[in-house]
């Protein structure tokens, strides 16, 4: 496998771009600012210099390249596969009640792959969903991850690449085929609960009405304070967390409010029975979950791999709570990656990747890493 990074910004490519890569087996990753005007040039210049590859990326709320958090605002990442066979669809989502309905389908269309990695729109999407409806589809041995499409933390919409155009209400998935692909994903969060417990009284899959039979985004402004008037991007400071089996927690990001109703959107299922709690982090619990997020992973290989991408997706929230520290995690990652691997990623509305059972859901306020490579 080839690998060649890229980065666009006043000046123009860092580097130029390199036309031998492209081939049908190329796939092409790029994380953008979501200003769609902004990237009309660097992507009319890639579509030319790269007519037979698959090209797939999304907005997002931060872009990594290397170790840093990107300036340009516009990285793309060339993968060319040497015996690994690729294939890039994509599936319209009308609303987010239809999430199932298109995992479902873009697994079926997909096939039988070794792997898969998806990007979605992040806001007209119930991740939840739409992770049950594409693992339903396979065994626990096809690895899925990938991630949901940021807009700074401006909530107002997201797009994702469709047919080398950017278009919002899509989800675009990729299948890796053949055996000797090395596919590998990892996810840590670093978060810890804080307050009382509450039961949730009243929900519907991914909209929350009550706590405690209380009105819910009353009862969250209680909370947040004079935080509350920044609502829904302050509510990434304090996200809500469920308690699972096993003291297991999963993280739900804030993607909307509604003042008429007293309700909140997440970006995943806030099950009705269930009990939550806010959530709190540090500087250093953050970033020692960076590195975590690759130790969790069996990193052996029963062959020499030789070249290794990571893709980290990392979630927004994570991003505003370290502020000037953001590169400490991206760093933090690197540090842990086996050297010479090369890394890229953005920050995100919700992260994808495998639970303990190899079953893949949707995280928020999460690290996620992918290794991609060839053996």
């Amino acid at each position: 496998m080839q690998l060649e990074q890229y980065h666009y910004g006043k000046n123009g490519w860092n580097q130029p771009l390199n036309r031998t890569l492209d081939s049908e087996n190329t796939l092409i990753l790029i994380f953008s600012s979501p200003n769609i005007s902004l990237i009309k040039e660097p992507l009319s210049q890639l579509k030319i210099f790269f007519p037979k590859s698959q090209i797939m990326g999304c907005s997002s709320a931060g872009e990594i390249y290397k170790s840093l958090l990107a300036t340009e605002r516009f990285v793309v990442q060339v993968l060319k596969f040497e015996k690994t066979q690729i294939k890039l669809v994509h599936h319209k989502i009308e609303e987010s009640k239809y999430s199932k309905d298109v995992g479902k389908a873009l697994a079926l269309e997909l096939g039988s792959p070794q792997a898969i990695f998806l990007l979605s729109d992040g806001l007209n999407v119930n991740g939840s969903q739409l992770t049950k409806g594409i693992s339903k589809q396979f065994n626990n041995e096809t690895i899925i991850s990938g991630g949901l499409a940021g807009d700074d933390a401006n909530f107002e919409e997201t797009w994702v690449l469709v047919d080398r155009e950017p278009k919002s209400h899509y989800v675009s998935a990729v299948g890796f085929y053949g055996q000797d692909l090395y596919f590998n994903a990892g996810s840590a969060g670093g978060w810890k609960s804080m307050g009382l417990k509450r039961e949730v009284t009243n929900s519907c899959d991914n909209i929350l009405y009550e706590l405690d039979n209380q009105p819910a985004l009353e009862l969250y402004k209680k909370y947040l304070g004079e935080r509350a008037g920044g609502l829904p991007s302050t509510g990434l400071l304090f996200p809500l967390g469920i308690n699972g089996r096993k003291d297991e927690i999963c993280v739900r990001t804030i993607l909307g409010v509604n003042e008429e109703t007293q309700s909140m959107t997440f970006a995943g299922d806030i099950p009705q029975g269930s009990t939550v709690t806010l959530m709190k982090s540090t500087f250093q619990s953050l970033i020692d979950g960076a590195s975590k997020a690759v130790n969790s992973m069996e990193m052996e290989s029963p062959q020499p791999i030789d070249s290794l991408l990571c893709v980290s997706i990392s979630c927004v929230g994570r991003k505003m709570v370290l502020g000037q520290r953001v590169e400490d995690e991206i760093e933090a990652v690197m540090d842990a990656l086996p050297q010479g691997t090369m890394q890229v990623g953005y920050y995100s509305y919700g992260e994808i990747s495998p639970r303990s059972s190899g079953r893949c859901d949707l995280y928020n306020q999460t690290m996620t890493v992918t290794l991609i490579g060839e053996l």
